[in-house]
């Protein structure tokens, strides 16, 4: 399907750490950017409490967390990065009203055509991704009829667990702490049924590119790492979508790129 490109209105994705726009949506940022769409990821926090130390603040992990999302910016295509400095970990709680100040301030410059975010079950009920959910639908609903077409990313229920279960069949081995302890069946379980299912499965390459960039996040020997290419468009290869009541935009970008639903 050929998508008209809006390069005076960008896309903007608001997360909660470098990685999220990767795995939640990175087959669709690029797609958007190579039809000459800008993308703009606003990031609220450097994941200093990532994977490799537990629940400890880390800040030897800010800077490498920084350079891992512009590595990953760069294979996705997108225009611009904004690495924020809230508490990883206290999203939800900490800075309610200077985050949403600044989705708000983000949302007046830029004039988007769209903005994704995470949906209320937070990809997996992650409290930071909730957070950010909370936050970012506030700040759209604060424009009132201005506001651009708000988009919560989900994920395919059982793509999760066909990867882990791919790599454990491979020897793979999860490990007690961090991003691969989680259960693999919480992604998607609980979010609402999409409205729009972008076809991704030629940027799958470029998505586990900018995935793999996040070298803190997902460790060594990862089941990102051990799943090949047939099977990486098989479960990464759709990207779903849930689009919030509200303001109905004359030929919204995201709707460009939708794959006809059954029935």
């Amino acid at each position: 399907m050929r998508i008209v490109a809006t390069p005076n209105r960008p896309v903007l994705a608001v997360f909660a750490h470098p990685d999220d726009e990767s795995l939640a949506c990175g087959g669709t940022l690029a797609r958007l950017s190579d039809a000459g769409v800008r993308v703009i990821v606003m990031c609220a926090s450097h994941g200093e409490r990532g994977a490799s130390t537990g629940p400890a603040r880390d800040d030897t992990l800010v800077p490498l967390r920084g350079m891992e999302a512009r590595e990953a910016a760069t294979a996705l295509g997108i225009g611009h990065l904004i690495l924020l400095d809230h508490p990883d970990g206290d999203l939800r709680w900490a800075h309610v009203t200077e985050l949403h100040a600044q989705i708000v301030m983000a949302l007046r410059r830029y004039d988007p055509a769209a903005v994704i975010t995470f949906g209320e079950d937070g990809l997996y009920w992650h409290l930071d991704h909730v957070g950010i959910h909370e936050r970012t639908t506030t700040a759209v609903q604060s424009l009132g009829a201005g506001a651009p077409p708000l988009y919560y990313v989900t994920m395919p229920r059982g793509a999760m667990r066909a990867i882990v279960d791919r790599a454990r069949a491979g020897g793979w081995v999860p490990p007690p702490k961090g991003f691969w302890s989680l259960v693999p069946d919480a992604f998607g379980l609980e979010a609402e049924p999409p409205t729009l299912i972008v076809d991704v499965a030629d940027w799958v390459p470029r998505k586990l590119a900018a995935i793999r960039s996040h070298r803190t996040q997902m460790g060594s020997a990862h089941p990102f790492d051990q799943i090949d290419e047939a099977d990486a468009r098989r479960w990464l290869g759709v990207e779903h979508f849930h689009r919030a009541p509200g303001n109905v935009a004359e030929a919204p970008v995201l709707e460009r790129l939708s794959m006809p639903r059954e029935g």
